[in-house]
């Protein structure tokens, strides 16, 4: 039996990698960028990320994670504020995936760069070489792999715009201890803190959303921020000398149930949770680890994609009930309400729409 080969040193590549080499496996995690970037989706850690991820060893205050209490609706001018459950963090992915992955090395994980342009059954084909292996993790995100694309079946489908803004005096005030979500039709803003003070301004709305735009993205936020004063406040002045990143096509809602043999499909290639839940790492994290025992305990790969397509079937249709709710007029209005009247609903929604974690994550 060849060495387990896992594709994608993100958090849902790492945690696999982590828990297979604390397993005693040797493992091979090959990634397509030896310099870590900082990729668009997974910048807001729930509380039960944050728990997950000291169980794997990755210290998230060490890397500097922005402490969120609070969320903050925002639809127009109507405004509602309520605590969460539990402390979560802003953190941006570049910080958190360097994290990781020193953990992974740490534990003897074998490192490699290549591009994987396809893959067939015992083999990952990369541009440098062909690697072979009979357990083979899947996790390169949103980004598929040619043999293995996920269904793009909707007709306005998601898309997902990132700015990284610098920090300033004023956003710090504005932002501080906060988590944002800017509701308007067709989609939403979410805006969080992160380390060293610098806002994550993620938009997700529909396509049809940024074709009204001119498919300019500078045209759609310069549109929000007219129409929403508060907003318009967080992007201040400077917003427009940031360089936006896209992401198109995201198969919101989506749940593999099967696999090919040998194949563990991860993170966002196992479940891809609609990011308003602020669960898509969570997700990673789990499905990696899951993955991993299933290995190490000698059982198939079809086993453990079946059992974690359980597992995240309630917090993906949760999480999609709520995008669904909050891209209309209506649902973002009655979000705003109900976060006034029954903050705890709100609360409990939250609380619900986590993804339940392995024992060797869950809390102690």
């Amino acid at each position: 039996m060849t060495l387990p080969l896992i594709l994608g040193a993100g958090p849902a590549g790492c945690a696999a990698a982590i828990r297979l080499a604390q397993g005693g496996k040797d493992v091979t995690l090959l990634d397509k960028d030896e310099t870590v970037g900082d990729p668009l989706c997974g910048g807001f850690l729930s509380w039960r990320t944050a728990e997950q991820l000291q169980r794997l060893g990755v210290d998230i205050h060490a890397a500097g994670a922005h402490r969120v209490r609070r969320l903050r609706l925002f639809d127009g001018k109507r405004r509602a504020s309520l605590d969460l459950p539990h402390v979560a963090y802003g953190l941006s992915r570049h910080a958190l995936d360097s994290a990781m992955r020193t953990v992974a090395m740490g534990h003897g994980v074998n490192m490699v760069f290549d591009e994987i342009r396809g893959l067939s059954e015992g083999a990952a084909h990369g541009k440098a070489r062909d690697w072979q292996s009979s357990a083979i993790f899947h996790a390169t995100g949103k980004h598929d792999i040619r043999g293995q694309s996920r269904p793009r079946n909707a007709k306005d489908t998601a898309l997902g715009i990132r700015l990284r803004l610098p920090a300033s005096p004023e956003r710090t005030r504005l932002l501080e201890g906060a988590i944002e979500l800017h509701l308007f039709k067709g989609g939403y803003v979410g805006i969080v803190l992160q380390e060293g003070g610098s806002a994550n301004i993620c938009l997700a709305m529909r396509k049809s959303a940024l074709a009204e735009a001119g498919g300019l993205p500078e045209k759609l936020f310069a549109t929000l921020a007219r129409d929403n004063p508060a907003l318009a406040a967080r992007l201040g002045d400077d917003w427009r000398e940031a360089c936006p990143d896209t992401i198109g096509a995201v198969p919101y809602g989506w749940i593999c149930d099967t696999t090919s043999p040998g194949l563990y499909r991860l993170g966002d290639q196992a479940a891809v949770i609609p990011s308003l839940a602020g669960e898509g790492i969570s997700i990673a994290l789990a499905s990696g680890v899951c993955a991993a025992e299933h290995y190490c305990q000698g059982h198939s790969a079809h086993d453990y994609q079946r059992n974690f397509a359980k597992k995240a079937r309630k917090p993906v249709r949760l999480a999609r009930l709520a995008w669904h709710l909050a891209e209309t007029q209506m649902g973002a209005r009655a979000a705003i309400a109900l976060a006034g009247i029954a903050p705890s609903a709100i609360a409990v929604f939250a609380d619900l729409a986590r993804i339940e974690a392995p024992p060797s994550l869950a809390p102690r």
